[in-house]
């Protein structure tokens, strides 16, 4: 990385020009213009990229986008004013306020499934909070990124918002730069190195990570919504989203129906062969279509598993008789493959649940109001879904992020702009008057143990 980009946004940072209002509300409707006015271009790039049908960027690459700028335009002033706070006793005559102010010099490092959503999204959040911003996208999708960079170069300055290209080496040496804040979407494991480097220079982090998140069927669950819920979910992106189902339990009762109505959903949607569909994503390269075939003989094959290795792409598969013991469970999947297994009791579906990281996502489907409550208050995870999947990440009030090996912080509405924020705190104390009691004496030790009880 050129060092003059990390010192122009600073001295750029310090001459306060990203700290007023109406400089961040002017640059979020240059986003969104910029979003509006090349929708087509970033639709070309992702199916270039990915494959991806010009419905399936516009709804998770491009409308989203346009809705979280929408809802930060509309919030933004509020969030960014100044909130005064009760004084405690002992500060009687006193003042307490909270500013809101940016960290300062933000890093963004994007990944590849989405790779126009999850670079744009974040600095949504650092541009509302007043901070400039390096994005590094994914070198895996090349003409999403080469297009990231131009439009950027093209709005806006590069001491305010530029794009670094490349590959690991790059995003090495930006991480030897100390950041005032650093966000990262991607694996379990790459998140980990993103966190040691941050530590150097103990520059705060927000990671949106991954792991293993489960589906639960329960035997009251509507098992047309469910099975149509869970395929669009499941395959959305052929699996490649960091929220999509990796496993699914499925009460006993109701699995023979449930599996045969999964098969009449995959098919509505994709037709019965995934592969000759164009509108069907496939899978990014070939390092990640070798690893994902290897799974295909875990278990029992019960739906799919056709493979079109020049084109990278493996149709939407379905494999029964899995335990916890076969490679497929033992890390997040990433793909269109799909192990059920059933269950008997939820209390051991609980249990098997707790003994793994926690998940970034948990989707069950059931009516009982009391299964939902047993699940919400046992288990751990960073969001999800009743009755339904994905869905929860649609929605600028709901703060999105991991828990434990599934991410650190959150972001989305409100929770983006709090991501790139430092709320600093100040206590105006009055000079009218000076009371005793803060002073050591006798005297004074009795009357605070007198008014801290």
């Amino acid at each position: 990385m050129d060092n003059n980009i990390l010192a122009q946004q600073k001295a750029f940072f310090h001459t306060g020009k990203t700290k007023a209002l109406t400089y961040r509300v002017d640059a979020l409707y240059t986003l969104r213009d910029l979003i509006k006015d090349n929708e087509t271009s970033i639709a070309e790039a992702l199916q270039k990229d990915l494959r991806k049908s010009f419905f399936d960027s516009f709804l998770t690459e491009i409308a989203v986008l346009l809705e979280e700028i929408k809802f930060t335009i509309k919030h933004v002033k509020k969030w960014a004013r100044p909130a005064k706070v009760k004084s405690a006793l002992t500060t009687i005559g006193s003042k307490s306020m909270i500013y809101p102010e940016p960290y300062g010099n933000t890093l963004i490092i994007a990944p590849w499934n989405y790779p126009f959503q999850l670079a744009i999204a974040p600095l949504i959040g650092a541009i509302a909070a007043g901070n400039t911003a390096v994005i590094k996208p994914s070198e895996l999708t090349p003409h999403t990124s080469r297009l990231i960079a131009q439009l950027i170069a093209e709005h806006f300055p590069p001491e305010y918002i530029t794009v670094v290209e490349g590959g690991v080496e790059v995003s090495e040496s930006l991480l030897e730069e100390s950041w005032d804040h650093i966000f990262f979407t991607g694996s379990v494991a790459v998140g980990r190195n993103i966190m040691q480097a941050a530590a150097n220079h103990l520059t705060p982090v927000t990671l949106e990570l991954g792991g293993k998140s489960p589906a639960i069927i329960h035997h009251d669950a509507q098992i047309n919504h469910a099975a149509k819920r869970l395929v669009w979910g499941k395959f959305l992106n052929a699996g490649q989203t960091c929220v999509a189902p990796d496993f699914v339990y499925v009460h006993q009762d109701i699995q023979a129906e449930f599996l045969k109505e999964v098969t009449v959903q995959i098919e509505r949607l994709y037709g019965e062969n995934a592969i000759e569909n164009p509108a069907y994503t496939k899978i990014v390269n070939e390092k990640h279509f070798k690893r994902l075939s290897t799974f295909l003989t875990n278990g029992q094959s019960y739906y799919g598993g056709r493979v079109d290795q020049s084109n990278h792409l493996i149709e939407p598969t379905i494999l029964t008789e899995i335990n916890w013991q076969d490679p497929i469970m033992q890390d997040e999947i990433f793909g269109p493959i799909l192990p059920v297994l059933s269950y008997k009791e939820l209390d051991d579906v609980i249990t098997k649940i707790k003994e793994q990281p926690k998940p970034l996502a948990l989707y069950l489907f059931s009516e009982d109001e009391k299964v939902q409550q047993k699940i919400l208050q046992s288990l751990s995870f960073g969001g999800g879904c009743i009755n339904d999947t994905v869905m929860h990440l649609s929605s600028p009030h709901l703060p999105f992020g991991g828990v434990g090996n599934s991410g650190i912080g959150s972001y989305h509405g409100r929770a983006s702009f709090d991501a790139f924020t430092h709320y600093k705190s100040v206590l105006k104390q009055t000079t009218k008057m000076d009371f005793p009691f803060r002073y050591p004496s006798e005297k004074s030790l009795k009357l605070l143990k007198k008014l801290i009880k």
